[in-house]
């Protein structure tokens, strides 16, 4: 097995490449390293490429057949919701057009399975309590429906017989596995909080009067280890089987708070956190947690990390990179 990993250099792909090349797989990796780092890929070849840029499908065709890639991770993409509203057409081209060139490059060189990087952001609002994957898509942002658009491609790719496919759909993605790993970026609650009290400033906190327990905002968070383990339970399970698409939940199941973050956060640091309560974001629900039953019974993977280990590690990652 040679698994191709776009975007690997990031976040989230470099924790699925480490996975991988520990696991005794060969690798090797597409990024433009907008935003990841060469340093991330360890011992895996990475080849520099745009995937969504003229003439990315002939490019990572050549790749395949070169490096003889049966099986293909694609997380390039851009992510941030904000960025979405104010330039959709990039985010268009980048998501659906980086997706589509990867698409063409495995049915030409008969690539045989392929897993997605997708997102709960699909689902849009929700009314509470556990989301299943059966439940409506109603993205409220271009982010959002980037990714369902990405998932209707590849189950209608699959549906043709020329490979397998399963989409994951991530929750709120958190920690590291590894210190020389952690999320770079300051675009999600925990980075967020760890960036504003490393400046000295008192993270804000969007809303405090939602129908929950302490009124705060809950969402499922799920440590980035146990995301990329269930990046390898979909690749094993595509070789092992001939279903020919499936689209997942990634989360815990249990839901916490925003102030129950920071209040993790503040145990794992040692220090006390004085937030900054302002008011909601538009769209934001009161509550968005994934139930886990499908991806547990089809894949076996279950999250196996706590809160308190995902905020731990995201503190040691956060001081690893900025000692």
């Amino acid at each position: 097995m040679t698994v191709l990993v776009t975007g690997g250099a990031g976040y989230i792909g470099a924790h699925v490449v480490r996975l991988l090349v520990r696991s005794g797989r060969d690798v090797v990796v597409v990024d433009d390293l907008s935003t990841g780092t060469a340093e991330r890929v360890g011992g895996a070849e990475l080849v520099r490429l745009d995937v969504a840029a003229p003439g990315s499908a002939e490019a990572l065709a050549r790749v395949l057949r070169r490096r003889g890639v049966t099986d293909v991770v694609h997380f390039a993409a851009r992510k941030r919701v904000d960025e979405s509203v104010a330039d959709p057409l990039r985010y268009y081209q980048q998501n659906v057009d980086g997706l589509g060139a990867v698409l063409r490059a495995c049915t030409a060189e008969g690539a045989r399975s392929v897993v997605f990087s997708s997102s709960a952001a699909v689902y849009g609002d929700v009314a509470g309590g556990l989301v299943r994957e059966d439940a409506p898509t109603a993205p409220v942002n271009p982010y959002g429906r980037t990714k369902l658009v990405g998932e209707w491609m590849l189950r209608d790719v699959a549906a043709t017989g020329a490979l397998r496919g399963t989409a994951l759909r991530y929750f709120n993605v958190a920690g590291a596995g590894w210190p020389d790993l952690g999320d770079p970026a300051v675009a999600n609650l925990v980075t967020r909080v760890l960036d504003a009290v490393g400046r000295g400033e008192r993270p804000r906190v969007f809303g405090t009067d939602f129908a929950t327990a302490d009124g705060s905002g809950v969402r499922d968070y799920v440590h980035v280890m146990d995301l990329a383990r269930a990046h390898v339970a979909a690749l094993d399970a595509m070789a092992g089987d001939a279903e020919p698409y499936r689209c997942l939940n990634v989360g815990t199941g249990t839901g916490t708070s925003v102030l129950q973050v920071v209040a993790g956060l503040s145990a794992a640091m040692g220090v006390p956190i004085a937030t900054e309560v302002v008011g909601r974001r538009a769209g934001d629900p009161a509550e968005v947690v994934a139930d886990p039953a499908a991806i547990e019974r089809v894949l076996g993977w279950r999250a196996e990390e706590t809160l308190a280990s995902t905020l731990a590690s995201a503190w040691d990652a956060w001081r690893h990179a900025r000692p």
